[in-house]
C-alpha cells in the first residue's frame, strides 16, 4: 500500500489536535491546540472544562489540519482516534468527532491506544526506526517499561505501583509552589539548584525489579518541606527541584538501562510527555552511550500530545486490515 493519508484526532486530556499522516511516516500537518493557559490558573487540568473547550476546538483544528495538508475529508483514506486512556469526557469529544467524519464519508475508522500513540511519535522522525526495541515510557498518567515486538504488540516489563513520573512532577511542583505544570516548572528551577544538596531515596519494588514507585519520593520531598517549615528555616526551592528531579532521572535511567541489558537489547525509544525533560534526555543519552545503546527521542513537540503520533500509529492497524466500527467507545483505563 502506497500513498495511504490518514487523518488523526487526539483529545485525550487538554489538548486538542489534528494531523494528517502520509504512509505512517511522513507528518503532511500537526495542529495542536492546547488549553495549558486555562488550566494553569486551577493548578491542574479540570475534567469538566477540558471537555467544554475540546468541543469548541474540535471542527477547527480538524479542519485547519486538513486544510494545511492540502487535502479533504474525501482525499483521505482513513479516520484515527485516540479512545483511550484519558478522561472520559475528553476522550469523547475526539471519538465523536472521527465517528462522524467516517460515518458520513463512508471512511475506515481506526481507534488507537494513547500510549502506543506516543512510542510511534519515533518512528516520525527515526526512518530506520523498526520493532522490536525497548520503550521508556514516561507521562503525567503512565511509567512502563515495554518491549514493542511488533507494531502494536507490547510486552510489559515493569509498571508503576502508583504516582507516574509526571503525576509526581506535578504535586511535588504544586508543593514547593511552582504551580502547573510541574515538568517544566521543576526543570527550570532545577537549573539553579544543586542536585546533590538534599538527597532523596530512590524508590523500587524488590520482588518486581523493572517496576517503578514514585509515592514514596514525593512523600520525602513533602516531609522535608515540613520539617524546614518546623524549624523556622527557609526552604531552596532550586535545590528541591534539583535534587528531586534528580532521583527521578536516576529511577528512569538506571531502569531502563538495566533491562536493555538484561534482554539483550541494544536500542531505546523514550516516550511520553516526561521526555521533554532536557535533564532526563541528557542523563539516558549519556547512559546509553556508555552501554553501547542507541537511544531514539522524538523532539520536544513530539513527546507532547500531539495527533501525529495517532497517524503513525494508525497507519500500521490500517494495512493489516484492523478496523473500528460505530460502536467505538472511549475507554478511560485503557492498558497498553
Amino acid at each position: 500500500m502506497s500513498n495511504i493519508k490518514i487523518l488523526a484526532i487526539e483529545s485525550s486530556c487538554d489538548e486538542t489536535a489534528a494531523a494528517v499522516i502520509a504512509n505512517g511516516r511522513e507528518i503532511r500537518s500537526n495542529i495542536i491546540n492546547s488549553q495549558i493557559d486555562l488550566h494553569t490558573k486551577y493548578g491542574g487540568v479540570v475534567p469538566e472544562l477540558a471537555s467544554r473547550k475540546h468541543i469548541e476546538n474540535i471542527n477547527p483544528v480538524v479542519r485547519e489540519a486538513l486544510s494545511q495538508a492540502g487535502e479533504t475529508f474525501d482525499s483521505i483514506d482513513a479516520v484515527a482516534v485516540t479512545y483511550g486512556p484519558g478522561l472520559v469526557g475528553a476522550l469523547l469529544v475526539g471519538v465523536s468527532a472521527a465517528k462522524a467524519i467516517a460515518f458520513a464519508k463512508n471512511k475506515p475508522l481506526i481507534g488507537v491506544n494513547h500510549i502506543e500513540g506516543h512510542v510511534c511519535a519515533s518512528l516520525l522522525e527515526h526512518p530506520d526506526l523498526e520493532p522490536p526495541f525497548l520503550c521508556l515510557i514516561v507521562s503525567g498518567g503512565h511509567t512502563n517499561l515495554a518491549v514493542m515486538e511488533d507494531y502494536g504488540k507490547f510486552r510489559i516489563l515493569g509498571s508503576t505501583r502508583d504516582d507516574a513520573a509526571g503525576e509526581a512532577f506535578d504535586k511535588v511542583a504544586r508543593a514547593i509552589g511552582l504551580g502547573y505544570p510541574g515538568g517544566p516548572k521543576i526543570e527550570a528551577a532545577a537549573k539553579s539548584g544543586d542536585p546533590e544538596a538534599i538527597h532523596f531515596p530512590r524508590g523500587k519494588v524488590d520482588e518486581a525489579p523493572f517496576d517503578f514507585t514514585f509515592s514514596g519520593m514525593k512523600s520525602a520531598v513533602l516531609n522535608y518541606l515540613n520539617q524546614e517549615k518546623m524549624a523556622g528555616r527557609e526552604v531552596n526551592t532550586a535545590d528541591v527541584a534539583a535534587g528531586f528531579q534528580q532521583a527521578v532521572t536516576d529511577v528512569l535511567t538506571g531502569r531502563a538501562i538495566e533491562a536493555a541489558k538484561q534482554l539483550g537489547e541494544d536500542r531505546i525509544v523514550m516516550a511520553g510527555g516526561v521526555a521533554a525533560n532536557g535533564f532526563l534526555r541528557e542523563s539516558l543519552e549519556r547512559e546509553c552511550g556508555r552501554a553501547g545503546i542507541k537511544l531514539y527521542v522524538p523532539s520536544k513537540l513530539l513527546c507532547t500530545d500531539n495527533a501525529a503520533m495517532i497517524g503513525a500509529a494508525a497507519y500500521y492497524h490500517y494495512i493489516r486490515g484492523e478496523r473500528a466500527d460505530l460502536t467505538l467507545n472511549a475507554v478511560p483505563g485503557l492498558g497498553l
